[in-house]
């Protein structure tokens, strides 16, 4: 005999019960527990895309200001696409902009990982501590010498 629920055997089920049972206002047949679950791995999933962004958004600032010869417009591209996903997820969330000032040192250890990696440079070659400020790394004007 199974005692699996509904939420361990097809997710998509559950959340289509679940919904319909919210909007008919049926709160007590709702599963809060599960639903509670959800909402926070959904908010850490938000916090993690943006954490994964910047990270990206630092590496690519790394690469174009410590091999300027190798600049291209690939990674220009980069930069700003990279810059407006961090916009876009701030304007969606903006209080995942105070939980960020505590992320950035997060963000720029794997941003030096990356750029190691993509320049083959030591990651010694690299300040220990992010060069640039959020104000910097999101404005479209900024691009490190």
């Amino acid at each position: 005999m199974s005692t699996k629920t509904v939420y361990e055997e097809d997710f998509y089920a559950w959340l289509m019960e679940n919904v319909q049972l919210l909007r008919q206002r049926r709160l007590a047949e709702i599963d809060v527990n599960n639903i509670a679950e959800e909402l926070e791995s959904l908010g850490r999933s938000e916090r993690r895309e943006l954490i994964n962004r910047l990270a990206l958004l630092f590496a690519h600032l790394l690469k174009w200001q410590y091999q300027p010869q190798k600049r291209s417009p690939s990674w220009k591209y980069t930069i700003r696409e990279q810059r407006r996903a961090v916009l876009d997820l701030l304007n969606d969330s903006p209080s995942l902009r105070y939980e960020l000032e505590e992320k950035l040192a997060e963000a720029y250890k794997k941003a030096i990982l990356t750029a190691a990696k993509e320049t083959r440079l030591s990651e010694t070659r690299f300040p220990p501590g992010c060069p640039f400020t959020l104000e910097q790394a999101l404005d479209e004007s900024f691009w490190p010498q």
